[in-house]
């Protein structure tokens, strides 16, 4: 069935940075992705290979909305498609787009998923993570998805776990609210080996981050951000071991 407009809305929340939101695809490679990638929100329109004449081999459209998106908040998003132009929003952010004719030849399945890809291998290449977190009103072209996935009805089917519900996780953060604030932990005596995680979000391009002295070997360690990088510094009595970077 080819609807002459496709208007796709849902609400979500998540702590996790990465995970596919919608996914829909047809005989011949064709695919529309919406995806979660590091916090962001990413809408892959891939054309496949299924005829150079009416598009060319592996065109794609990649449209990136929203940064932060991971932060356990709801988040609206809205995809209109009518012919070639598409409409995506994300919290009110709005990107339009034409697909130079292209769009309206994608062979599509009717079929829709939400929240991951049905059968795995069947895009060749598309091998990424499933969404866990929390959807609501999830719309697609003025029918309400979630009541007929509550109501079981036969158009609908449900793989994996999923509740009707929107656990909150016990997570308790800490916000530092001057230059002077931090936490200590005392260390045990004898003990030479740190084990550490955790989780940071500042808007700040540097700062201290974590301190450790080590109990033997007469040295320690500085976990901090420097121009947005994470950096690590090793030092020994006498010493000081290079800084070892990653991340941006």
């Amino acid at each position: 069935i080819n609807a002459l407009k496709d208007v796709i809305s849902l609400k979500f929340k998540t702590m996790q940075s990465d995970g596919i939101l919608l996914h829909r695809e047809g005989q011949n490679g064709d695919h529309i992705t919406m995806e979660l990638t590091k916090g962001k929100l990413s809408l892959l329109i891939n054309l496949g290979n299924s005829d150079t004449k009416t598009h060319p081999s592996n065109a794609q459209i990649n449209i990136t909305l929203g940064s932060l998106l991971d932060d356990q908040h709801w988040h609206s998003v809205l995809i209109e498609h009518f012919n070639n132009q598409v409409n995506f929003t994300v919290d009110k952010h709005t990107h339009h787009f034409h697909a130079k004719g292209e769009f309206s030849y994608l062979d599509l399945d009717y079929e829709l998923s939400f929240g991951g890809i049905p059968v795995p291998g069947k895009s060749g290449t598309l091998s990424r993570r499933n969404f866990h977190g929390c959807f609501e009103n999830i719309y697609y072209n003025g029918v309400n998805i979630i009541d007929l996935a509550r109501r079981h009805k036969s158009q609908i089917y449900i793989v994996g776990n999923m509740s009707f519900s929107c656990l909150e996780p016990q997570v308790v953060p800490v916000t530092f609210l001057s230059s002077r604030s931090f936490l200590a932990l005392r260390g045990t005596s004898g003990q030479d080996e740190v084990f550490v995680s955790f989780q940071f979000r500042t808007w700040n391009k540097e700062g201290l981050l974590l301190s450790s002295k080590l109990h033997q070997s007469s040295g320690g360690f500085l976990l901090y951000l420097s121009d947005g990088r994470v950096k690590i510094n090793l030092h020994k009595t006498g010493r000081v071991l290079s800084d070892i970077a990653a991340g941006n």
